[in-house]
């Protein structure tokens, strides 16, 4: 019996180690330049700079 070709992409992880969920949030685009602006000032991409906001809020 022949072998199944491989799926393309990257194997899937092991459960427990993906990184974590996505949380979709929309800004204006007013809001957006704001973070996106803050997020360079800081050498930060936007997810990290929301990241390590919303984490210092909650006391993460």
């Amino acid at each position: 019996m022949p072998k199944k070709p491989r799926k393309p992409g990257r194997p899937k992880l092991a459960k427990g180690e993906a990184k974590g969920s996505i949380v979709p949030v929309r800004f204006s685009p007013e809001d957006r330049k704001r973070v996106e602006a803050a997020a360079k000032a800081s050498k930060q991409t936007v997810s990290q700079w929301v990241r390590s906001i919303l984490l210092a809020t909650i006391g993460g």
